[in-house]
């Protein structure tokens, strides 16, 4: 890593890193590859639970904590950038932190990012959370604390467990109902961003957003 920089690394290899230590017969790096092996990506294991992590032989709370903490910081330093630089000045920007902060969640979440007149980042708040099939979302809560955060423009987005980032026809809706809203008081509503294990749907990329809004 000194010599030549982290992105030379394999996923063992970087995984082993915080690892630390393997167990009686087999080094950090061979540890690291039967965890990816076992939860099947890198994604997935940053996505374990303490239970799921901690049956594995040699793996322990300790080990699962250090992991969780270097996925968060990564996540916080996302978030971080946002509130820095306007929002669309780096196109990949809000894809990555989205699909880090709720791609690989078990259960359904709905995000608002806030945003002020230059499209910095003011907040990004989860307002409900649902079952694995559904969120009921109340379009007055996000009006209110878009108004009480003195938002200009809003970005809402919630992820897809089953993994099909594909708008449904109630996104759809959803998407209409919150963009009318948000018209009466001056907001813009950018973009309606699903997100998935390893998908990603942008209603403003999709042209979707040129919704008739009355």
């Amino acid at each position: 890593m000194r010599l030549n920089g982290a992105a030379a690394l394999s996923d063992a290899e970087l995984l082993a890193i915080f690892l630390r230590v393997g167990v009686k017969g087999k080094s950090a790096v061979a540890l690291a590859k039967d965890l990816l092996h076992h939860f099947g990506s890198l994604p997935r294991l940053l996505a374990s639970t303490s239970e799921e992590f901690t049956r594995l032989h040699g793996m322990g709370l300790s080990k699962w904590s250090q992991i969780q903490a270097a996925y968060e910081l990564v996540k916080r330093s996302l978030e971080d950038g946002l509130t820095h630089d306007p929002i669309f000045s780096s196109p990949n920007h809000v894809r990555e932190f989205l699909q880090a902060k709720i791609g690989r969640l078990p259960h359904e979440v709905f995000l608002c990012l806030y945003l002020d007149s230059r499209l910095h980042l003011i907040e990004c708040d989860e307002l409900f959370r649902g079952s694995i099939t559904q969120t009921a979302i109340y379009p007055r809560e996000i009006l209110k604390e878009a108004l009480a955060k003195n938002a200009s423009a809003l970005i809402v987005a919630h992820n897809h467990p089953s993994g099909n980032p594909l708008p449904s026809d109630a996104d759809r809706k959803l998407t209409k109902v919150l963009a009318n809203a948000l018209q009466l008081v001056d907001i813009q509503l950018l973009d309606h961003c699903i997100v998935s294990g390893g998908g990603f749907f942008s209603f403003s990329d999709s042209g979707l957003m040129n919704i008739d809004v009355k």
